[in-house]
């Protein structure tokens, strides 16, 4: 059973998207995916196997992870001006890939977890 309801969760959500994307607000289906609900999974988790500064160092991460999301948006926004969204989308999740991965490394040289 709760399969089956985070698999109709997660359908309500994608329908939500297209009604969105299909009225005059349809800028707000960008927001819909953003709702943190891995987050608040991930964060739970930490915050009751470890300990608070552990949660709290999760958060922080957290906040710098918006980097490469940042980067997708900002190469997808240039990739659609120069090719078709089939080849841009792609080109632009390599960006977010290159990006957390940047952030990953700094993060672990910065806080000594090489």
């Amino acid at each position: 059973m709760g399969l089956f309801l985070k698999a109709a969760i997660g359908a309500l959500v994608v329908v939500l998207i297209g009604l969105l994307s299909k009225s005059k607000h349809y800028y707000i289906a960008g927001l819909v995916p953003l709702f943190p609900t891995f987050a608040l999974i991930a964060h739970y988790i930490v915050g009751s196997e470890r300990s608070i500064e552990a949660l709290r160092t999760t958060i922080i991460f957290g906040i710098w992870a918006v980097i490469p999301y940042l980067a997708y948006l900002v190469s997808l926004w240039f990739f659609v001006g120069l090719w078709r969204l089939p080849l841009a989308l792609p080109a632009a999740v390599g960006c977010w890939v290159v990006a957390a991965w940047l952030l990953i490394q700094g993060w672990n040289r910065w806080h000594g977890q090489a």
